[in-house]
């Protein structure tokens, strides 16, 4: 009996060195895996500090980009006051090298394209601005109705127009339920908001419309043929597409040079159009390292000195 619990005995520090060395192994494996973790996560940890650097230099450039939009058009104001295509301004910004990266940039007139907010002046709805508007819907196939819905959405008042208006009581049922703005765009994204400007209303429209804080005139030497034969009295859109190819071979030098032009019939208010600009929409992207940020101002330009920002927004 003594010699079995000697044996026992013997064997069990083989046992316990067991354990011990099956723990010491579980002990590195985990250190190991920690290890890694750790490398892992330091790495993600700089890549995202490096991007974050990275974005914020991005929208640092982004910035000034926009005032690089503002050097070239007060540039241009000095030098004239009738802006058409052929304008360095026009011209979309090649890559512009910066550290680890490029800005990329275009300004576009606003004034040649229709402002929603023309359809109403002063809380009150502009009738001659309303028919131009049916006419440019009209001329794109969309509904006829979406103008009423503009204009509702714009005006001071809450009553709906006799046709197809939508005042508080439409915007009510909709979930969410919300009410009508009863003032003018800020941006024209907010159509969204407008019953009936639905995605594909709202990619129809945008090339042809704008949202300015102010009522202006159409430049008819940069507005497409479709916003041109909207605006003009009698004019179709083979005229105005007449017009624009006369346009490309030689601007309009004033007011009076594009009415001589009008073929017969054809009638513009003295109020309705230009060829000059005020507001300008500057475009830039810039990417430095992996991050990329765009973005958006809207700039007015007076008679002389900087153009002011009346809104910037990062896309």
């Amino acid at each position: 009996m003594s010699g079995g619990r000697s044996g026992n005995s013997a064997m069990a520090p083989k046992r316990q060195r067991g354990i011990a060395i099956v723990l010491a192994m579980g002990v590195v494996a985990l250190a190991a895996m920690a290890a890694a973790a750790i490398v892992v996560s330091q790495s993600t940890w700089a890549r995202q500090v490096e991007l974050t650097t990275d974005h914020l230099q991005a929208r640092a450039v982004l910035l000034a980009g926009a005032d690089w939009a503002r050097v070239v058009l007060a540039d241009d104001r000095r030098v004239s006051n009738v802006d058409h295509l052929g304008e360095p301004w026009a011209l979309k910004l090649p890559p512009l090298p910066v550290e680890n990266g490029e800005l990329v940039g275009q300004i576009e007139d606003q004034q040649g394209r229709f402002n929603l907010n023309n359809l109403v002046v002063d809380g009150k709805i502009n009738v001659v601005q309303l028919v131009h508007f049916r006419n440019l819907l009209a001329t794109l196939g969309l509904p006829d109705e979406l103008a009423d819905a503009l204009a509702d959405w714009i005006d001071a008042d809450s009553l709906p127009q006799p046709g197809d208006g939508a005042e508080d009581a439409y915007y009510r049922t909709r979930n969410p339920r919300y009410l009508a703005a009863n003032l003018p765009l800020i941006d024209a994204d907010e159509l969204a908001l407008v019953r009936g400007f639905g995605d594909n209303v709202r990619a129809r429209l945008r090339p042809y419309v704008t949202a300015l804080p102010t009522f202006t005139a159409v430049n008819v030497n940069t507005a497409p043929a479709e916003v041109i034969a909207a605006t003009i009295d009698g004019l179709d859109l083979g005229g105005a597409q007449l017009l624009v190819a006369q346009r490309d071979r030689a601007y309009f030098r004033s007011t009076d040079d594009f009415l001589r032009r009008l073929p017969r019939g054809a009638e513009a208010g003295a109020a309705d159009i230009s060829v000059g600009s005020n507001y300008f929409l500057a475009t830039l992207r810039v990417t430095i390292g992996g991050a990329q940020a765009r973005g958006k101002a809207l700039l007015a330009r007076g008679s002389l000195g900087w153009p002011n920002i009346i809104w910037r927004k990062f896309l």
